[in-house]
This record gives structure tokens, sequence and C-alpha cells, in this order.
């Protein structure tokens, strides 16, 4: 292996090895939007009531971002990424042998969601973005990537093997799936994070600083600004399969939709990365803004099966680069020795959006008797959103960097 430095090409073989962990560990987001309509089923609960594991999910999800993202910046990667691989055995296996909605919803939170599939994204974001300097971007939306690449693989597996053997016996053997292949993938990590180059990389306010403000405000405004766009995000990445069913399409359509938009989330992350090495982070973001909030329009003008797919790939091209560029925009802004505590508090709210949007979105159907109004309600906290990016950048017009100190440690 050569010498494992910024940039080298061990830092890509890194890359490399976190985007299959985030791959493997993203199920545990995905299979519970898959197995929805079977559980709610199995339990005999209303869309709302069936919702509520996935809602536990993205807030143990955000949480455990958080938790693990702390413990990675104090002793680094390799156990939280082990521990998760053996959480995510515990949570499915727990959840396989449960009988109604709480029982089988908060074991999953706790295990397969906190500390199983949330030590699998935002830690790993922060982890890479200490080993890339030129590539930065392309790095941490490659890395954000996995997920979505777990989002396009996972629903049409999930889906075939609940269909063939049940959804009992399909958590069981993700659960062991997971544990045997995370754990030995977490030791390929050992290798210290590098020192930067010349000591002169990540200032105490980093390279935009925070903007005529305080760091605390700057990342409460992040935060705000993380949940909006995913309570926006969720509808569709939530309920589609659902929707599809309703519409007399059926589930497998669905699951075929979500494989759809979050593949090509895919490659709206890796070139959303290019632009942020261009751009910057906070222009990249209100571009995904403002793309996401179209496509979410277009939900509420089509509902035809071919259009359905095409706005499905739509939606996945146009918003799949809004959540890595929150982690680009706390490097540019922030200490780099902070960056695993503060990207996880930040996705930690874009998955609380996550999860009150699936929750908020379930609820409106169940009052409503469709999905209309949910998609509405995606729209306006869209908008919200990138109200909040657009404000941002103008403080930064307003507001210069200040100089860098000669040396700062990462």
């Amino acid at each position: 292996m050569s010498r494992r430095e910024i940039d080298s090409p061990y830092a890509w073989f890194r890359l490399t090895i976190c985007m299959l962990i985030s791959t493997i560990g993203g199920v545990g987001m995905w299979s519970v939007v898959v197995s929805l309509p079977a559980v709610q089923a199995d339990f005999g609960i209303a869309r709302g009531a069936a919702s509520v594991p996935f809602t536990l999910t993205m807030i143990g999800f955000g949480v455990g971002g958080v938790l693990m993202g702390r413990i990675s910046d104090k002793i680094g990667i390799v156990l939280p990424i082990a521990a998760g691989g053996a959480a995510l055995a515990i949570g499915y296996t727990a959840a396989a042998f449960t009988h109604d909605v709480w029982t089988f919803g908060i074991p999953y939170a706790l295990f397969a969601g906190m500390l199983g599939t949330g030590a699998s994204f935002a830690p790993l974001m922060a982890d890479i973005s200490h080993w890339f300097e030129k590539r930065r971007g392309v790095a941490v939306s490659l890395c954000a990537a996995g997920n979505y690449l777990s989002g396009a693989i996972w629903p049409t597996v999930v889906e075939h093997f609940i269909a063939s053997y049940g959804w009992r016996q399909t958590y069981i053997g993700i659960g062991l799936f997971c544990a045997a292949t995370m754990i030995p993938l977490a030791f390929l990590l050992r290798a210290p994070a590098p020192a930067h180059r010349a000591g002169t990389v990540a200032a105490p306010t980093g390279n935009m600083g925070t903007m005529g403000m305080s760091p605390a405000t700057l990342q409460g405004l992040l935060m705000v600004a993380g949940l909006a766009c995913c309570v926006a995000m969720s509808m569709p990445q939530v309920h589609i399969v659902a929707y599809c069913g309703d519409l007399g399409y059926g589930v497998a359509r669905g699951a075929q939709m979500l494989s759809l938009m979050l593949g090509c989330g895919i490659f709206s992350r890796v070139a959303s990365g290019f632009v942020a090495d261009r751009l910057g982070g906070m222009k990249t973001m209100l571009i995904g803004s403002v793309l996401q909030m179209t496509a979410l329009t277009l939900y509420l003008l089509m509902n035809g099966v071919t259009s359905l797919y095409v706005i499905s790939a739509l939606f996945g091209l146009f918003q799949g680069g809004l959540v890595p560029s929150y982690a680009i925009v706390i490097r540019e802004c922030f200490p780099a020795k902070e960056a695993g505590t503060r990207v996880g508090i930040v996705m930690m709210m874009t998955l609380l959006g996550m999860a009150l949007g699936g929750w908020m979105s379930g609820v409106i159907f169940d009052a409503t008797g469709s999905y209309r109004a949910a998609f509405a309600n995606g729209v306006a906290w869209n908008a919200a959103n990138a109200g909040i990016v657009l404000f941002l950048l103008v403080r930064r017009g307003r507001f210069k960097p200040e100089a860098a100190p000669a040396a700062y440690p990462a």
C-alpha cells in the first residue's frame, strides 16, 4: 500500500471501503420503507401508525450519527463501524420476533437505526474529509453516495425476499449479512488521519468563516435548513412504494421507482462534489434545494405510471447533492477537529427531517385519503430551506472570510 497521506492512492482506497460500508449499513434506513406494507398488514394497523417505525429509525439514525461521530473524533472510526455491524444484527433479529408496532420499532430504532446505520453515514463522511484537500467535495459526495447506492440496491433485494420468504425471515438474513461484512471491513480503516500539509489547513473559523455570526448561530441555521430540506425529501422516498400501491400500480413498481430515484441520486451526489469543488458547498446547496422543489411540484401535477418513473428519476437527480453539501459547508466554516461532531449534528437534523416528514405524510394521508396535500406540505418545507440557504449566501457576500492563522492542527 502506498504512503497514507492526503490525496494519496491510499486515500482513494479508504474512500472505496467507506462507500462499501455505507452501502451495506444503509439498509437500516431503506428496508423499513419497503417492508411498510407487509408490516402494516401483519400488525393490522393504519398507514400513519405503520410509519412510526421509520420515524423512530430516523431519530435513532440521527442521534447515532452524533454519538458515533463524537466517538470517532476521539478514538477513530474502527470501533464505531465494528459496533455498528453487530448492532444491525441485533436490531434486525429482535425486530423479526415482534408482534406489534412499538416492540418492532423501538429495538429496530435503537440497534439498527442508532448504533448500526448511524455509524455508517455521518462519521464516515467526516472521516474521509480528513484525507482529501483538492477533491474534498468529490470525496465527501462519493462517501455520501454510499447511502444512495444502498437505496438503489436494497429495496428491490428486500422486496424480493419479503415476497419469497416473508419480512421476518428477510430481517434475520439482513442482520447476519451486515455483521459478517461490516466488522471485517472496519479493520481496513485502522490508519490514523494524516497531518495536513504544512499545518496550514483548517483555520479556527475554517476557510469561509462564520459570515459575521457566532459559530452557534451558523450551526443552528444549518440544522434548521437540514431539517426543512429533508422533511420535503422524505415524502417520495418514504411513501412512493405505498403511493404506487394505492394508485393500483403495485408495490413492486413502487420499489422499482425508489431504486431508480436513489440510483439517480448517486450520479447527482457525485456531480455535486465536482460542483462544490468549483462553486463551494453553499451555492451547491442552493442549486439542489431549488431543483428538489421543482421535482416535488411535478409530483403534484402528474400521477401516471410512466410520469412517476420519470419524476422519480428527476427527483433523484435533483436532490442527491443536498445532504453532502452540509458536510462540505461545515468543513469550510469550522475547525477540522470538530468535523465528526458538527457533521453528525447537522446530519441528525436531516434525519429528524426525514423522520418528521415520513410520519407527517402518513398522517396527512390518513386525514385526507390522498397524498396530494402531503406533496404540497413538502414543497412548503422546501421553500423554507431555500430561503435559509439564500440568506446565508447573502451574509457571505457581506462578510468576507477572515485571514487564516499560520497554523492550526487538524
